[in-house]
């Protein structure tokens, strides 16, 4: 009897550890519209930004306010407010550590007016940038919206739930806790103080989970039938002198559903200069194409005398009898992408991708958008010869990515989805549900050149091969037009998921985290791993992280871990590696990490944050910065014939007639 019990005992176990490994690719809720707010002559925007009132929960009791009712009233009437900015993290405005540390929900509200015109004959929009991690909205105290997911937008009608002509309250709850089925994934734990038990947020990412309304929040207007969507898809002729623009438009609204009237739209396509360069008519269908000659291609900077190369495309959205209805704008870059298991090419000629893994991160205001620190960071971009990044770990603002469509510098752009592990259903979902919204939003973007669908997953597990695959083939779905990629940091030899990818890219820190300070062995190892990647896929390879922490000012010599000396040997011998490897073919980037120093959690390994940036978090060079410009121009003028800018080398001494360098011997 007690063996047939402990038989059933493990037989029971053993069913429920299968049913766990079990995933099933399950169809996931798409979005609809999200078009980026702008004016035309059909459409008003008005931003929500400033200060808001807020509060913070208590940790102990976080769904307080939901029980209290505190979206029914002004919050300061049900507890004391602070001022509090948006866009912003909350977590380093004040001087609470508290506040700083905080685990659960925190609350805005603020006050507007909406005039009386806009409750005529039109409908109202509120939509977010951002709110990190999951948003509770009301209007006016009734529901307006909820959202999980952070650094992506989300918006909804609020028409029926506004007060024209007079004041109305917006209140949100924002949550910032992370488990194992959130993306990203994350632990909460109770854990003994000396005032008795404490709220731990732990996770494996090495970043600062920071939190709030992060980006900018904005009523918009549209008419009663108006353009929800409009997806763009570019083409050029085989020697880039013709290129063609194919459009489809999702419409919204009461005429859409007359079956008697029958909607079209009219676009126009205009060049930088403002002349008129294609129009077209539609379908009812609302599908159609354009056809631009002597067409002017979008180009990766330092590839083309002219990158970032944007038309502007008018849409006019028309019913029955020339009744206009809707007007909306959008920039078009027309470009084609290709790739094979050596080269990524672009408008027909290969790419070799030179750039960082960067991160949306400040002093004061954390991940909130910073439209000052968003152009310095460009300006730093170019400055230094990059033509790419990763939005590691996350979907980017998308102010930086319009900014990129006009630079002319390659996105790779990242779902949320860092550190994947104990792979399960609800969280594949979810994994599904983020690369839908990114997809989606940033479809469009001439910049965005792959699609990357995690960073450092634990692909070594036993269900990550048929978690992967359900993963890129579902991005495949979305968009072929693009690869799809992944920051790996496993060994290939343990690897699952490299073979449902277009792109190999891996992470490694040699004399870092590995052979801590021992130079001698970095360039051979990369040459090895990146082969072993190649050798076992035979695809196309990237080293997407490789660095070192670096204390700015820190100066030792001989090198030494920690000083400028050694980021910069550091990046010395892996330029020999990457040398190497471009000989070979099929390796095609190399990419520092990082961009900038930045916030993490605390920790005995950090001081201050990661230091591994070429810049300081105030956006001033390392040491390391200038000798990464150099190789990064010259390797724009070896392969793209780029010009070299006036101040790349400086003056050292004229050493006479008989020895002549100049920049034509780069």
């Amino acid at each position: 009897m007690a063996l047939s019990l402990f038989l059933l005992v493990i037989g029971f176990c053993i069913l429920n550890i299968t049913l766990a490994l079990i995933i099933l690719n399950k169809d996931i809720e798409t979005t609809r519209g999200m078009l980026y707010p702008r004016e035309s002559e059909t459409r008003e925007v008005r931003a929500l930004d400033g200060i808001w009132n807020f509060v913070r929960s208590d940790e102990a009791n976080p769904t307080q306010g939901i029980r209290d009712g505190w979206f029914n009233d002004d919050l300061s009437k049900s507890m004391p407010t602070i001022p509090m900015p948006v866009p912003a993290s909350y977590n380093d405005i004040t001087t609470e550590q508290a506040l700083r540390d905080h685990v659960g929900t925190v609350w805005y509200d603020r006050k507007f007016f909406v005039p009386r015109s806009w409750g005529q004959h039109q409908r109202v929009w509120l939509r977010f940038g951002s709110v990190h991690y999951e948003a509770f909205v009301w209007i006016n105290g009734q529901s307006a919206i909820k959202h999980e997911m952070g650094h992506l937008p989300f918006e909804t009608e609020v028409t029926h739930l506004l007060k024209y002509g007079a004041e109305n309250r917006i209140t949100v709850m924002c949550d910032n806790a992370l488990i194992q089925t959130t993306v990203p994934q994350g632990k909460i734990s109770e854990v003994a103080n000396d005032q008795g038990v404490t709220i731990i947020q732990s996770y494996t990412f090495d970043f600062f989970n920071y939190a709030g309304i992060h980006r900018s929040v904005h009523l918009y207007t549209t008419p009663k039938t108006f353009i929800e969507e409009v997806e763009i898809k570019t083409n050029l002729s085989e020697d880039n002198s013709v290129g063609t623009v194919n459009y489809s438009i999702a419409v919204n609204g009461t005429a859409a559903n007359e079956a008697d009237n029958t909607l079209y739209a009219r676009l126009q396509l205009y060049s930088r200069e403002g002349i008129l360069v294609a129009n077209a008519t539609s379908d009812s269908k609302l599908l159609g194409s354009l056809k631009v000659e002597n067409v002017k291609p979008w180009w990766p900077y330092l590839m083309h005398p002219d990158p970032g190369y944007l038309y502007e495309l008018e849409i006019k959205l028309y019913a029955a009898k020339e009744q206009l209805l809707d007007v909306y704008r959008l920039s078009v870059g027309l470009r084609t992408l290709s790739w094979n298991n050596t080269s990524f090419l672009i408008n027909g000629k290969p790419v070799y991708f030179r750039g960082f893994g960067r991160h949306e991160d400040a002093d004061v205001r954390g991940k909130g958008l910073d439209n000052a620190l968003m152009t310095r960071d460009f300006n730093l971009l170019k400055w230094i010869g990059a033509n790419a990044y990763r939005t590691s770990h996350y979907p980017y603002s998308e102010e930086s990515m319009q900014f990129a469509d006009q630079h002319g510098i390659m996105i790779i752009d990242e779902c949320p989805s860092v550190d994947t592990e104990n792979f399960n259903q609800v969280l594949l979902d979810k994994h599904k549900s983020s690369l839908e919204q990114l997809v989606h939003r940033d479809r469009n973007h001439p910049s965005v050149v792959m699609w990357s669908i995690a960073n450092e997953p634990r692909t070594g597990q036993l269900n990550a091969d048929t978690y992967f695959q359900f993963v890129a083939n579902f991005t495949r779905s979305l968009d072929s037009t693009r690869p799809i990629t992944a920051a790996i940091a496993v060994p290939s030899k343990d690897d699952k998921a490299g073979r449902h990818l277009d792109i190999i890219s891996f992470n490694r820190y040699n004399a870092w985290y590995s052979n801590t300070g021992r130079l001698d062995m970095v360039t051979q190892r990369v040459i090895n791993e990146a082969t072993a990647w190649n050798y076992k896929y035979d695809k196309p390879v990237i080293m997407a992280e490789y660095g070192a922490d670096t204390l700015e000012g820190l100066h030792l010599q001989p090198s030494y871990v920690w000083s400028e000396e050694f980021q910069a040997e550091v990046f010395s011998q892996h330029f020999k590696a990457f040398d190497a490897l471009r000989r070979q073919k099929w390796f095609i980037g190399e990419f520092v990490w990082n961009f900038a120093d930045f916030k993490t959690a605390q920790s005995y390994t950090r001081v201050g944050g990661n230091k591994k940036g070429v810049f300081t978090r105030a956006r001033q060079p390392k040491a390391a910065a200038h000798l990464l410009r150099q190789r990064y121009f010259a390797l724009g003028r070896e392969m793209d014939k780029c010009n070299l800018p006036s101040d790349l080398f400086t003056y050292i001494a004229d050493v006479g007639s008989n020895v002549q360098h100049d920049s034509s011997d780069l």
